[in-house]
């Protein structure tokens, strides 16, 4: 009875899976048909391939399926690093009822052989990374067999078992488990690409300077005046707050002759809209104007002056944006990062030396990536986000709902002028609630961390202890990207 027990009975170390089962068996109809196409649909070229070296006149799958039996995960270990990875061990095994039949022509003669009865036990290791905050989430999977696999079944030709033939048995069985162990036995593995992982972090890759220059023919917005304009730039694709122009009081013809730093993540699709508004000392603002600009259009180091329309919406077919709203000129330079850095593959890039060109000595890129948190638990209510201060400087995540273990995900940037070696941040888990009127916001811990490790060795990833907190923890990395 031992051996069938499941291992998460026997080992702690294995956690049950029995909703993952259930989900097998209520798919397992449709994953059998979707499998079974895939193996075909790879199959048969290679079959083509080989036909004329044994002159055959044809091979042909009469049935193929997967029978009515699924697989059976038996336990699986669930590994967390402090990388952005992933790791599953599960157990599984299959004792199903397959009928995969296959028929081969040579000379007008027909035979068929048959596969049935199959049985597979098999330990892999399944690692997911890098996670990124993209669906799915992870960038590749590795998969690895952590022992040899064991595989059972019967092969009929004609009628016959051919298995019962002495030697036989035991020969395929042992050339496929060598074959497959000497292809993805640990540390071997195969390797599936889900995503490109650059893409997937959206990692800066350049930094866009925006100058915003001047604007004409403005429309007043005001009754007893002119208007009060000012001009709001953001990147598509990103969640940073937007930049703003200062106000020209009382101006149809502004002029700001004001730059702004834009992190360029993906040049390719972002677009940089800009919005032209007149202030009003009391309620909303009233929108004078708008248009955008695909980075796509700009050439690397090279400034290009825009003279655009501004318009009602960027629905081209609106009729509103035939009526002049006046015209905004703009001089934009896209500023790349290092392509030689840039070409050493996304695992090295955590510790590069990123930063655009054109960037003052010593000046750089702080990245800060709040990873997640751990046995953090407020008096009133545990609803945490997290608070960055550098120089003055806040930036907050997204906030939990009752959660005593939250994981983020988020990153942040800073542009410095000079190396942050004398600076520390600021790292506070707050909680904050709607309901609780006596106690709306409380701390849940804090760290401060010095960033002179960080700008010595370009990244660090680590835990911190939270000040404060009985037993919280923090994780939260830091890179240090500079042009030099």
């Amino acid at each position: 009875m031992i051996p069938e027990i499941p291992l998460w009975i026997k080992n702690p170390d294995f956690d049950r899976v029995d909703w993952l089962n259930k989900l097998i068996q209520c798919m397992w109809p449709y994953l059998d048909k979707a499998i079974c196409k895939t193996v075909e649909n790879i199959a048969k070229p290679i079959i083509a391939e080989q036909i004329p070296t044994y002159k055959i006149d044809s091979v042909d799958f009469e049935e193929l399926t997967l029978g009515s039996l699924p697989p059976t995960f038996q336990g699986m270990k669930v590994y967390v690093t402090d990388e952005k990875e992933l790791i599953m061990e599960p157990s599984i095994k299959w004792a199903g009822n397959p009928n995969v039949t296959i028929a081969v022509k040579k000379f007008g003669l027909k035979a068929t052989v048959q596969v049935v009865d199959l049985q597979v036990f098999v330990a892999p290791r399944i690692t997911l990374k890098p996670l990124v905050p993209s669906f799915p989430c992870f960038a590749n999977i590795y998969v690895s067999l952590m022992e040899k696999p064991h595989v059972d079944f019967g092969l009929k030709l004609l009628g016959a078992d051919l298995m019962s033939i002495p030697g036989l048995y035991r020969f395929v069985q042992e050339l496929i488990k060598d074959q497959v162990a000497n292809m993805y036995l640990w540390p071997k593995t195969l390797e599936v690409p889900i995503l490109d992982p650059t893409k997937a972090m959206k990692r800066p890759v350049g930094i866009l300077n925006a100058k915003v220059l001047k604007a004409t023919k403005l429309k007043k917005k005001d009754l007893l005046g002119a208007s009060d304009p000012y001009v709001k730039l953001k990147l598509t694709g990103d969640n940073l707050p937007s930049k703003k122009t200062s106000v020209k009081h009382k101006n149809l013809n502004p002029e700001w002759n004001e730059e702004f730093n834009l992190v360029v993540k993906d040049p390719e699709t972002q677009v940089l809209e800009f919005h032209v508004y007149d202030w009003e000392q009391v309620g909303k603002h009233d929108k004078m104007g708008m248009n955008a600009i695909p980075l796509k259009e700009l050439s690397p180091e090279e400034p290009k002056t825009f003279t655009l329309e501004l318009l009602k919406t960027m629905d081209p077919n609106d009729v509103q944006n035939d009526k002049s709203r006046g015209q905004i000129v703009l001089e934009l330079t896209y500023k790349p990062f290092k392509e030689e850095d840039l070409e050493k593959g996304f695992e090295k890039t955590q510790s590069l030396k990123l930063a655009p060109e054109g960037t003052p000595d010593g000046g750089g890129l702080l990245v800060v990536i709040v990873h997640e948190a751990q046995d953090v638990e407020g008096k009133y209510h545990t609803n945490p986000l997290v608070r960055l201060m550098f120089r003055g400087e806040e930036k907050k995540t997204k906030h939990m709902r009752k959660n005593r273990d939250p994981r983020w995900e988020e990153e942040f940037q800073f542009m410095v002028e000079e190396p942050p070696t004398n600076d520390k941040i600021h790292v506070e888990v707050v909680s904050t609630s709607s309901r609780n009127l006596l106690h709306p916001k409380e701390s849940l811990g804090y760290a401060d961390i010095s960033l002179a490790d960080v700008v010595a060795n370009k990244r660090i990833n680590e835990k911190y202890h939270l000040i404060d907190s009985k037993n919280g923890r923090i994780q939260v990395e830091l890179q240090w990207r500079t042009s030099a």
